[in-house]
Order: C-alpha cells, then sequence, then structure tokens
C-alpha cells in the first residue's frame, strides 16, 4: 500500500469513527429528551458503525504491510476477508431492523402503542441523514479512487445507517406531522429499509468469496490481457491463461510461443517487455508468472 493511499484511507475512516461517535451522542439525547424508540435504536447503530470503523483501521493496518517469506502474495486477502467479515455485519444490523420494526408494529396493536416523538428527535434524525449520505459517498469516493474493498464496504456501512436515519425521519415526522395515528410509518418505513441493507450485505459477501475461492477476473478483462500480450513483437500463440485477485491487485499466470531458433536473453527480453504491458495497465502491483515455449512450426 502506497503511503499516499494509506494516509487517505484512514483519514476517511477516522472521519467516520469521529462522525459515529457524535451522531451516537446526539441521537441518544435526542431519543431520551424526545420520547423515540426509534431514535434509540439509531443510537445503537451509531454504536456498532464505531465498531466497524475501528476494524476497519486494524485490517488497513495489516493490509499495508509489505510482502514478507511467509507472505509473497502480500496482505491483500485480509481486506477481502474483512469485508465479508463486514457484509455478515450489516446483515446483522439489517436483520435487526427488520425484526425490531416488526415486534414495534405488532406491539401498537397490541396495547403497547408506540409514543409520540417530540421535535428534537425529528431535527436529529434529519441531521443525521445528511451527516451519514456525505460520509457515505465521501468514503466510497475514496476506496473507489485507492481501489479499497474494505473502505468502501465501510461506505456501505454509513448508507446503512443514512436509511436508517430516513426510516426514523419518516417514522418520527409521520407522527408528528399527520398525528399520533401515523406513528407506525416509522416501522413500516423500517421493514422496507431493512431489506435494502440486506440486499447490500449479500452482494459484498458474495463478491468477496467469490474472490476468497479463487474465481477468474471477468472475461472483457481476460481478453484484453491476452490482446496486450499478443501485440508485444515476438510472442506468439499466448495460452493457458488464469487470473484471480489478490485483494486489490490481480495475479496472471500464462503461457506463450517464442521463435526457437532465440537464445535465453531474447526470450527474456520478450517477456520482460509483456510485463512493462501488463504492469502500465494493470499497475506496479500485479504479479506476474510467464512459462515461454519453442514455436513449433507447422508442417
Amino acid at each position: 500500500m502506497s503511503c499516499c493511499r494509506k494516509k487517505e484511507t484512514n483519514k476517511v475512516t477516522l472521519l467516520g469513527l469521529a462522525g459515529n461517535a457524535t451522531l451516537a451522542g446526539l441521537k441518544f439525547m435526542a431519543g431520551v429528551l424526545g420520547h423515540s424508540s426509534a431514535m434509540v435504536a439509531d443510537a445503537i447503530h451509531s454504536l456498532s458503525d464505531m465498531g466497524t470503523d475501528l476494524f476497519t483501521l486494524l485490517t488497513l493496518r495489516i493490509a499495508c504491510r509489505p510482502k514478507d517469506k511467509n507472505h509473497k502474495y502480500g496482505h491483500g486477502k485480509v481486506e477481502t476477508l474483512a469485508t465479508a467479515f463486514m457484509g455478515f455485519v450489516i446483515a446483522i444490523v439489517g436483520f435487526g431492523v427488520l425484526v425490531n420494526a416488526i415486534v414495534n408494529l405488532v406491539g401498537h396493536y397490541n396495547s403497547q402503542p408506540l409514543p409520540t416523538p417530540g421535535w428534537i428527535a425529528f431535527w436529529v434524525a434529519l441531521a443525521s441523514f445528511a451527516i451519514k449520505e456525505f460520509l457515505y459517498r465521501y468514503t466510497l469516493f475514496v476506496g473507489r479512487k485507492f481501489s479499497s474493498k474494505v473502505v468502501q464496504s465501510n461506505a456501505w456501512n454509513h448508507r446503512s445507517d443514512a436509511f436508517s436515519s430516513i426510516a426514523a425521519t419518516l417514522g418520527i415526522g409521520g407522527a408528528i406531522f399527520l398525528g399520533p395515528q401515523w406513528v407506525i410509518l416509522d416501522p413500516i418505513a423500517a421493514i422496507v429499509v431493512s431489506f435494502f441493507i440486506l440486499r447490500v450485505s449479500a452482494l459484498m459477501v458474495k463478491d468477496s468469496l467469490m474472490e476468497l475461492i479463487e474465481t477468474s477476473l471477468p472475461k472483457p478483462v481476460e481478453k484484453e490481457i491476452l490482446r496486450l500480450v499478443g501485440s508485444v513483437d515476438g510472442v506468439h500463440n499466448p495460452h493457458d491463461l488464469k487470473t484471480r485477485r489478490v485483494g486489490n491487485d490481480i495475479a496472471i499466470d500464462l503461457h506463450i510461443q517464442v521463435d526457437r531458433n532465440l537464445n535465453v536473453e531474447q526470450a527474456h527480453e520478450i517477456t520482460v517487455e509483456i510485463e512493462k504491458c501488463l504492469f502500465d495497465t494493470f499497475g506496479l502491483e500485479t504479479h506476474i508468472s510467464i512459462h515461454t515455449e519453442p514455436l513449433i512450426p507447422e508442417k
């Protein structure tokens, strides 16, 4: 991990940590003073987000370690594993939001009516949505810029909290503007939001598991690799291509054929040119292995 990448990804994660700590305190205060159970639940959600921020910082610290004798491909898979873990965490949060909403909805119609919240809860919920949406967009931008999956996952964690804040805002606002009989908007909105959260978590887990089981790169990427290799002078019939992701980097293994009359130095120069071409396209951290074979003339 470059110095710039490490600095920026840590910076955005620390910003999220500070934001979640501030929001957790504000939401809890607003939930108590505004008699809003939805806001108290949202405060707990923000506390759980602080845990994922700390987990992200630890993951980035490990993933940026250089290659060593026991990890010759680097520590990139740590980010992949952490992304899968965070996907499971977000799924638990989404399931919790769903169950809590159903319990509140059922309880409301079984002599346990939901309380009418106060204005402080509404304004804090609205501010929470704005802050979490900003954190989501900024964190996702940094995560994509530096190809950090765990930072992108943390961005989606901010988005799940923003969804929760939307549910709280709709429920609290509905009760205030439309009257106490509309407090059920809170659990109804939360149920809808929970499905968005669960969908995001499922996609995160799926992509991470596909990488952990060494799934090949997409076909268009493999075709581009073969095209680039085939464009190098002296290369014939690039074949037996194998690809996979190693954290934020990729690994490329393939066979090529060269003129059987070339000496070792000339064949080596061809492989060096191939490596340069692939490094220029996919980055200097790309893992490349090339097996050279003699070209057998057709009879």
